[in-house]
């Protein structure tokens, strides 16, 4: 975080354990969310007060006939602690004095020194004394001063007239300003309007987690409306931070392995698998894959050690609609595999869904278009066969036993499809201006891979005819 940056401030809240508003400030870096609150301070004191409440000051306190000296003590030395001043009555001869501070540790008692006693002893010390009038030694000591200070009053005013002694010097103040209580760094962090693991999403509030495990909580604001401004605005910022780390990595990377998006996503949870509705997923479309990690990846040995990893070539990918999303949970996809998995996934807005989908086609269409041809084994009217997918040449069947093309089509002349949804495919091929149709029946164990394959082999073989293909996805 660059401290010459100027953030953008806001005042929010959070909530304690009784769901009552905690006042904060966020001020948001280019790489950091800080999160302020309001704590008591200490006002810096000019040069010769920081003297005075330093040296130690011998003060005589004059009490009425029958009174006490008006002052109460904390602390003593079974607390580790010096006997210290915690209150002056008003009124009364040790505020009357002008020359005692809230938070001055009383060294000696009458010339008795109590530095080393205990509080009991001090307020006995006290109590014994038969004059109307007491010496005590002082000096200010200032860590318990600010504590001492927040319940009382600050007295200030000049010294009365009667005294002979300099003019006392301003009382430590306290005064609330914004300190920093956490540091969110934003490169990789999530961030979410919904209700953890849940559909419900929040009215006024979003909460943001980072890399390092440090938690904001649910940050409320004023409004929905302002809600959503400052949800865009750390989204943003996110959202640079690793494009940012996206080209750095793909600096060090063959064009091959380039990583086209990373974004955070939330997965539906299998129905009685997991307490949680949704959870967590990084997302990244990387080389000719998607990776689904629990948390980012950290290191180059994180993307080996991921288990939840497809080929988007032998994938479909479908967005939604409004009556097809499992629950309240808004800009969903599905990515069906060819081992017959289903992945549903959530983004927080419909830019991240798009964003998605266009670093998916772009994935898997420059996978395709590196891998050129996949081959397939299937039969065909009994002959053991393979049924081989070529970007340029289109569909082909070779016998295994005679090593011979059988039959062959373009991309262009396929014009329907079929499955039983077990092993078998029907394609239907026009052969001739007359738009006259041929028809192909193989088997195939491997079927949903082969189907999705088509796809993924069609996008490409368009994508290369037609530029704007992968623009307007």
């Amino acid at each position: 975080m660059d401290e010459k940056d100027e953030p953008e401030t806001i005042e929010a809240s959070l909530r304690d354990s009784e769901n009552k508003p905690i006042p904060i400030r966020l001020m948001l870096y280019p790489d950091a969310l800080l999160i302020q609150k309001q704590e008591w301070v200490s006002i810096q004191l000019d040069e010769e007060d920081e003297v005075f409440l330093n040296m130690v000051r011998e003060v005589e306190v004059t009490r009425e006939p029958g009174a006490g000296f008006g002052l109460c003590v904390k602390g003593g030395s079974e607390h580790r602690l010096p006997v210290l001043i915690s209150r002056l009555v008003k009124g009364e001869a040790a505020e009357k004095s002008g020359q005692l501070l809230v938070g001055d540790a009383i060294l000696r008692v009458d010339g008795v020194n109590v530095e080393s006693c205990t509080h009991d002893e001090v307020v006995c010390l006290l109590k014994e004394v038969k004059e109307n009038k007491v010496s005590l030694s002082v000096r200010h000591f200032r860590p318990a001063s600010y504590f001492l200070n927040k319940g009382n009053e600050v007295r200030d005013g000049p010294v009365p007239a009667k005294q002979e002694v300099p003019p006392l010097a301003s009382l430590p103040r306290l005064e609330k300003d914004w300190l920093t209580a956490l540091t969110i760094p934003l490169l990789y962090a999530r961030c979410s309007r919904y209700v953890w693991g849940t559909d419900t999403e929040r009215d006024d509030s979003f909460d943001i987690v980072g890399v390092d495990g440090s938690k904001s909580g649910p940050i409320h604001f004023k409004d929905k409306q302002t809600m959503n401004a400052w949800f865009l605005r750390v989204t943003v910022k996110i959202q640079i931070l690793l494009a940012q780390m996206i080209k750095m990595t793909n600096d060090l990377m063959t064009k091959e392995d380039h990583i086209q998006l990373m974004i955070w996503a939330h997965e539906k949870t299998a129905l009685g698998q997991h307490w949680q509705n949704w959870r967590e997923k990084f997302v990244a479309l990387k080389a000719a894959e998607i990776f689904l990690f629990d948390t980012s990846p950290m290191h180059a040995s994180d993307w080996h050690k991921c288990e939840m990893k497809f080929k988007v070539y032998e994938c479909m990918f479908k967005i939604l609609k409004d009556k097809e999303l499992p629950d309240r949970r808004q800009h969903c996809v599905v990515i069906h595999t060819g081992s017959r998995e289903t992945v549903c996934l959530t983004l927080e807005s419909r830019a991240d869904l798009l964003a998605l989908e266009k670093a998916w086609y772009k994935t898997s269409n420059l996978a395709v278009q590196r891998l050129v041809s996949k081959t397939f084994g299937c039969t065909w009217q009994g002959h053991l066969s393979g049924l081989i997918l070529d970007l340029e040449q289109g569909f082909s069947l070779y016998d295994h036993q005679t090593k011979s093309i059988l039959w062959s089509y373009r991309f262009a002349q396929l014009k329907s499809s079929s499955d039983d949804g077990d092993s078998k495919l029907t394609l239907k091929f026009q052969t001739d201006p007359a738009k006259s149709l041929e028809t192909q029946v193989i088997q195939c164990t491997d079927l949903q891979t082969l189907i999705y394959c088509i796809h993924s082999f069609l996008s490409a073989k368009l994508a290369t005819v037609d530029p704007t293909f992968l623009g307007n996805h």
